[in-house]
């Protein structure tokens, strides 16, 4: 191809030239290590001698318009693509948000909630691994191996002495081998069942709260559990103990409120006793502190143990403990204020 070829091919593909890609594939036809003018270049040694001069130098002369041909034309084309990018990828920022705001889910609210009424009285807040050993879940808490309480809790075992905790007294053990009283602790946190219905899930949440010092009694227990169910179910909620039995309390006793939705006077919801039960608790046994070298001559306590996810449904009024797992966001969303 001559010279006068080439420059007018090139200025016709140039002109025609609309985006940067095919921009750069014409830039390596012309001015590539096989280029047009790198072919033109090579053929100078076919020339006579006296031709040579003046042929490079119309060569470079034709490669230095080409040059500035190039960058024009880049110039040109990022300005027209950024201009196109600014329209295709422009945000009105005038619309309102779509999204709707996250909300806190059901249980953590009351898990916030119980926390900030116990943290006001003084309790410090412990948590723990949610993979336990069988030691602390069971065996520091009075539970040895062939004690039938084993059989009231079906365990998720990971081998013959780990397992997942079934409830959070284990750190109440681990934090009472490591300190002696006054201890003021509640320990929320995930534990793990193998039971499932409308009313029991494997997962759930719990909050246990332990209280070791000296001259503590049964009034300070039922003080402290109507402190928290006046503030979460209305101020004249009344608590009443039943005796019970718990391996790592003695005496034991179930813990009732009065129904929140009849007031006491008896509904569905509490069928028609006017109570509802709420939760574990008792004195902490002898064994236990002896077993984590607490005085129990000298020292005593009280424990108590609360399922948020029944609080919650209580509450909340929820039927069925599944709703608090299924991530429905219709059901979520309830919550949002």
């Amino acid at each position: 191809m001559k010279m006068n070829e080439i420059r007018a091919a090139f200025e016709t593909e140039i002109t025609n030239c609309q985006d940067l890609q095919s921009l750069q594939e014409l830039k390596v036809k012309y001015l590539g290590k096989s280029g047009e003018l790198t072919v033109l270049l090579k053929s100078i040694k076919d020339l006579p001698a006296e031709e040579r001069p003046s042929f490079g130098a119309e060569v470079n002369a034709l490669r230095g318009v080409m040059e500035a041909r190039f960058a024009e034309k880049t110039d040109t084309l990022k300005a027209l693509d950024m201009q196109r990018r600014l329209q295709e990828e422009k945000v009105d920022i005038s619309l309102t948000s779509c999204k709707p705001l996250g909300a806190s889910h059901p249980v953590t609210l009351i898990e916030n909630e119980i926390c900030d009424l116990l943290i006001a009285m003084g309790f410090e807040v412990l948590t723990g691994p949610e993979i336990e050993t069988d030691y602390y879940n069971f065996k520091a808490l009075n539970i040895p191996d062939d004690h039938p309480a084993r059989d009231m809790q079906d365990t998720f075992y990971i081998t013959d002495s780990i397992l997942l905790r079934t409830q959070t007294s284990a750190m109440q053990a681990r934090l009472m081998e490591k300190r002696q009283p006054p201890i003021k602790v509640i320990c929320p946190g995930k534990v793990f069942r193998s039971d499932s219905d409308a009313s029991h899930s494997p997962v759930f949440h719990q909050i246990e709260g332990l209280v070791v010092d000296k001259n503590i009694t049964l009034c300070d227990l039922k003080g402290t559990l109507e402190y928290i169910a006046s503030h979460l179910f209305g101020e004249n909620t009344k608590v009443r103990f039943r005796p019970s039995f718990f391996p790592f309390t003695e005496p034991s006793v179930e813990v009732d409120v009065t129904c929140s939705n009849c007031g006491g006077k008896g509904c569905s919801l509490c069928k028609g006793t006017g109570w509802i039960e709420l939760l574990g608790a008792g004195m902490v046994n002898p064994f236990v502190l002896e077993k984590c070298g607490i005085d129990s001559k000298k020292y005593n306590g009280f424990a108590f143990g609360i399922g948020m996810d029944r609080v919650a449904m209580i509450k909340y009024g929820i039927p069925d403990i599944r709703l608090l797992f299924e991530n429905d966001q219709r059901f979520l969303k309830q919550f949002g204020k």
